[in-house]
């Protein structure tokens, strides 16, 4: 059991049936009343974010979230399948589950899925990714300035602005939290 009292960001709890992570929070002591905690929730499964109060002294059940290394396989339209490396399981999710870790993890590569009782409710790309660039417009030699960004399609079909001295064919590294260009790899 965890109180309310002692919310800390990450913290995930299990509240009316539903499992939620701590975004933000705040113990606010008015002059007047008693001390209530103010947090922003999470739900872990859906990704919707609301704010609500609690009372310091409010108990709830500590919800242990799982975390594997999984390796994307392939897809057959709107099913994606991951397989546990350990145990070689392979696991079926949905293009809605999957979606923002496609942009950027080809075939074969690694990625964080989450598990919260056994099932699966999220994925997760690594922090950096380096991708090939497939279709842009002719890079500019010379033109190293970052002041200024041309769109680039990577081999995933993610669409990200990078600098105008990046060509088709050359590497670079993708800051998957942002989905933000960061360098060309040499």
């Amino acid at each position: 059991m965890i109180f309310a009292g002692d919310f800390r960001k990450g913290t995930t709890f299990e509240w009316d049936g539903v499992v939620y992570s701590v975004v933000d929070f705040l113990h606010v002591k008015p002059g007047k009343g008693s001390p209530f905690v103010r947090a922003k929730l999470k739900n872990v499964m859906t990704g919707q974010v609301k704010e609500t109060t609690f009372n310091p002294s409010d108990k709830f059940q500590v919800a242990v979230i799982e975390k594997k290394e999984m390796t994307y396989l392939y897809n057959d339209g709107e099913i994606y399948y991951f397989m546990d490396a350990e145990t070689y399981d392979q696991i079926p999710l949905n293009k809605e589950s999957v979606e923002d870790c496609l942009n950027f993890v080809k075939e074969n590569e690694n990625c964080t899925m989450y598990f919260y009782k056994g099932n699966p409710f999220s994925v997760y790309a690594p922090n950096f990714v380096e991708l090939e660039v497939v279709d842009c417009e002719p890079g500019i030699q010379g033109d190293t300035s970052k002041s200024t960004n041309k769109p680039a399609k990577v081999e995933t079909g993610y669409v990200l602005p990078v600098p105008l001295f990046i060509n088709i064919g050359d590497k670079i590294r993708i800051d998957t939290r942002d989905g933000s260009y960061m360098e060309r790899i040499k």
